[in-house]
């Protein structure tokens, strides 16, 4: 008669069952010659798939021991309450992922409604609105090109990918990559299916296209009168005073063209790479506009054109920011107001303080087409808001819209003595962005264009009561003229 076995000898149930040692050293097997074979580039997919491969058999085969366990004697039989999910070693980490994974499963190759996803994490589960851990693979995934790839991995044993785009008012663009995960343990063939967003990646390739084809058409022009009047002076010209003298006049507005625009270039670039880091200083409004009107006064003189400033005294319209910045920003306004403004016109440069992002952006005329152009992300608090008007002939309202994109000018408006580099807004909005601020347009046909550009104001600069500005209470104005 056989001993008892003794009370301290584990149950039978702990101890790992042969198949899931042989599956493990698979497993190791498969990461190892992933290894070997593979470059770094690779690396990642192979492992990945590896992974899964072991993970979704080792699923299949704990539910098929849970079945047969259910028929054994009770001290053989796998706790109905641990669910198999828990044995998945690697579903922890497939969950976390953060790239889309799917894993299909498939009989038979003309069974074309056979295709089922049998495992998907919770990225996958919220760009494709999965309601159930399993289901039709077409239910979720319709594109032809996709279900192709997934077709080739499961029956081909081919590594593919494709192109994938979500389409609706948000479009994300995906790399569907398929690849094959050999049998499962019912005899389905098994493929996973990773989506990788490339939705940024498009978008920064588009926008650095876009750039250098405009950059290069703005610098292809002046560069090409430089070189034409060059080669006039050198030849008939040489002798002849009045020609080089005007020649040389143009030459020298073409090259200040270019050394402009390669300074806009430069500082949009500064801008960009620190528009994520939020300004931590201090800038008086107020002063920063008297600075940019004294220094353009010489020129509104020269045509004419009066300059109107309200402003509140120094020292009040304290806004936190980085005063060079701000600078920037009342230089390219007030010089954009003065180019499409006529001789012997006027602009109003205005400064108002404590107002809210609706207060802001609330229109000043009420036939005028107006469109906010940048809204911070947390439109709280209060800002001090700045709004430069030119008496120009006005923008239509189709235009508003593309007012910020660099090198974008509405056809067939005057600007000026000079042209340009179409960069001024954009400019404007990345800076104005980068203070957490706003930016808006209005603007009446045949009768002007207001910019308002918002900056937060420092916590404890005065009471969040009702909004103040020079004509509601508070400190009086400071109104100037420069004629």
């Amino acid at each position: 008669m056989s001993p008892e076995p003794s009370p301290a000898t584990p149950p039978l149930r702990r101890h790992a069952p042969p198949w899931a040692v042989l599956l493990a050293g698979g497993t190791g097997a498969t990461a190892l010659l992933a290894l070997g074979v593979t470059g770094r580039a690779e690396l990642e997919a192979a492992v990945l798939a590896a992974a899964i491969t072991f993970g979704v058999t080792l699923l299949q085969a704990l539910r098929t021991e849970r079945i047969r366990a259910a028929q054994a004697p009770a001290a053989r039989a796998v706790p109905q309450d641990t669910p198999a999910e828990a044995a998945l070693p690697f579903a922890a980490m497939i969950e976390a992922l953060p790239d889309p994974v799917l894993v299909i499963s498939a009989h038979e190759p003309d069974d074309l409604i056979g295709r089922r996803f049998v495992f998907v994490n919770s990225a996958a589960r919220d760009l494709l609105k999965i309601q159930k851990d399993v289901g039709l693979l077409v239910t979720v995934v319709r594109d032809p090109d996709v279900l192709e790839v997934v077709d080739e991995a499961l029956f081909g044993g081919m590594i593919g990918e494709t192109a994938y785009e979500t389409g609706g008012t948000q479009d994300r663009v995906f790399r569907a990559l398929a690849r094959p995960l050999g049998p499962a343990a019912d005899g389905a063939r098994l493929a996973m299916l990773v989506f990788r967003d490339e939705t940024e990646t498009r978008r920064v390739e588009r926008t650095r296209a876009d750039f250098l084809a405009n950059a290069s058409h703005e610098l292809r022009t002046p560069l090409a009168s430089l070189a034409g009047f060059i080669e006039t002076l050198r030849g008939h010209a040489r002798e002849d005073v009045g020609a080089r003298d005007r020649f040389l006049g143009i030459m020298q507005v073409q090259a200040e063209r270019m050394a402009q625009l390669i300074d806009d270039l430069m500082s949009l670039s500064r801008i960009e790479l620190n528009e994520h880091v939020a300004p931590a200083g201090a800038v008086d409004l107020t002063g920063a506009v008297m600075d940019v009107v004294d220094a353009v006064g010489p020129m509104a003189r020269r045509r004419g054109v009066a300059i109107d400033m309200h402003l509140p005294p120094r020292g009040e319209a304290v806004v936190v920011g980085d005063r060079d910045q701000i600078l920037q920003v009342v230089q390219n306004l007030v010089d954009n107001a003065l180019k499409y403004s006529p001789d012997e016109g006027a602009v109003v440069v205005a400064v108002e303080l404590d107002q809210t992002v609706d207060a802001a952006t609330a229109p000043r005329r009420s036939s005028s087409a107006r469109l906010s152009l940048l809204t911070p992300d947390h439109a709280q608090g209060r800002y001090a808001v700045l709004r430069v008007t030119d008496s120009g002939v006005g923008i239509a309202r189709e235009h508003l819209p593309r007012l910020t994109e660099r090198f974008y000018r509405v056809e067939g408006q005057k600007s000026g003595e000079r042209m340009g580099t179409g960069l001024g807004l954009a400019i404007v909005k990345h800076i104005v962005n980068r203070h957490r601020g706003g930016l808006a347009v209005e603007s009446v046909e045949g009768e002007g264009t207001t910019f308002t550009a918002y900056f937060p104001r420092p916590a404890n600069s005065g009471a969040e009561g009702s909004p103040s500005t020079g004509d509601q209470g508070g400190s009086p104005d400071v109104v100037m003229k420069v004629s």
